[in-house]
């Protein structure tokens, strides 16, 4: 009987697994417990504006401004991240941004200023919290995956994150209540270095093959660099950067001023933290969704529809009585697309370019998405400093909402193959 060839075809060096005696679904399962960590510490940030407002005497605008910049580093470190993932293996970048979160996350109950507040947590949070997210986390377990199964791991993944808002919302607000915002930001700190241990089975460097446009010259595998060349002069590729950064808009407002607004309403804080919780709810569901449908409908028409959704429930929002039963609808509907846009964006960049260097190019994606999210942030801070509302941006929202829907049709997506068996 022949020995097997050294070289390995472009599936099963795509579902080889990063540590022996690993199957791929544990790293899924495992890269959405770290995301649950992260993300479920980033999304319940707004609820802090407030009490570290009254603990500094900062001013709304100036703390939205720290948080806006969280959210330009989250996006910015990613792609870098990213690349080192893709070089020397994800598990590295994970115990780093570990340490880096929980560092930031302990040192913003020290600092009274502006500047140690973008540092605390525009910096070190951000920079922690965007070593273990979407980018790396999605970009290696696809890397070993077969193309079929992408979307739905990426499903699975992004509900992790979800998961984590549904949980640390209303946890920090319970603490918050208790004991006090320091108290909520030690847990969070404690939390964070959870995700190290679990970096163990995301260790070694990821398999060199993959599949997708212009992935080999001359017989051999594209450099980064060759990579990134080929994704920036594609339309497509820059279709998707814009319909994530209104995705970015969309969410970075939400979690920084939700509270602001449910507190204009003259409402309790517990309305917030319950209403990101079902946001949070909501997304699991529509994240699991969103990952099923991708490899049975084109992913740009699911992203089509998602943000078209969006305009139409922000402005039924706008125009119900803000009563917190609103809220809780709003968050249910909006919840449901909220990150689900994470499997679809991810998966047509990875059917578009292949797995590679995914954790690269997706988080260049990000990146886009996080400029949309620090104007989210920082605009609704100076929004109600000089309105006293966040009328304008409620505008904005929903019509950056509809662009969002249209500029994801001129994509060019093969159909997906279980569709063009169908209709055969």
């Amino acid at each position: 009987m022949n020995q097997p060839s050294s070289s390995t075809s472009g599936v099963s060096s795509l579902s080889s697994p990063i540590a022996p005696h690993t199957t791929s679904w544990t790293l899924v399962l495992v890269a959405a417990a770290i995301l649950m960590i992260t993300m479920g510490s980033r999304q319940s940030l707004g609820l802090f504006l407030s009490p570290i407002n009254s603990h500094t005497g900062l001013g709304i605008a100036k703390i939205s401004f720290a948080m806006a910049i969280a959210q330009l580093v989250w996006g910015a470190i990613q792609p870098i991240f990213g690349a080192i993932a893709d070089r020397w293996g994800p598990a590295r970048v994970i115990v780093f941004g570990a340490f880096l979160l929980a560092a930031g996350s302990a040192l913003t109950t020290q600092v009274t200023s502006e500047w140690g507040l973008i540092f605390a947590i525009g910096i070190l949070s951000a920079a922690g919290a965007g070593a273990g997210s979407f980018s790396i986390l999605i970009g290696a377990t696809a890397q070993r995956i077969a193309p079929e199964k992408r979307s739905f791991a990426g499903g699975v993944i992004n509900a992790g994150g979800s998961m984590g808002q549904f949980i640390f919302a209303p946890l920090n607000q319970a603490v918050m209540s208790s004991f006090g915002w320091m108290q909520a930001m030690w847990m969070m700190a404690v939390v964070a270095l959870t995700t190290a241990p679990m970096a163990w089975w995301l260790r070694g460097a990821p398999p060199n093959a993959s599949t997708g446009k212009g992935h080999a010259v001359d017989g051999n595998a594209l450099t980064l660099r060759q990579q990134l060349k080929i994704a920036l002069r594609d339309k497509s590729y820059w279709c998707l950067h814009a319909g994530f950064f209104t995705c970015g808009f969309h969410i970075a407002f939400l979690v920084t001023h939700m509270p602001g607004e449910v507190d204009l309403c003259g409402l309790s804080a517990n309305v917030a933290s319950t209403s990101l919780a079902l946001i949070g709810l909501a997304n699991v569901v529509g994240s699991l969704v969103a990952g099923a449908m991708g490899s049975r409908v084109r992913m740009k028409m699911i992203l089509f529809w998602m943000y078209a959704s969006r305009a139409v429930a922000i402005l039924v929002f706008m125009a119900a009585p803000k009563e917190p039963i609103t809220f809780y609808l709003f968050a249910i509907v909006l919840g449901s697309t909220w990150l689900a846009t994470v499997p679809p964006t991810a998966g047509l960049t990875a059917k578009l370019f292949g797995a590679r260097y995914l954790a690269t190019l997706f988080g260049l994606t990000l990146f886009t998405h996080q400029i949309g999210g620090f104007l989210g942030a920082w605009l609704g801070g100076l929004a109600v400093v000089a309105t006293g509302n966040y009328d304008w941006i409620w505008w904005a929202d929903a019509t950056l909402a509809v662009l969002a829907a249209l500029v994801n049709l001129p994509i060019k997506e093969e159909r997906p193959k279980a569709l063009i068996l169908k209709a055969a």
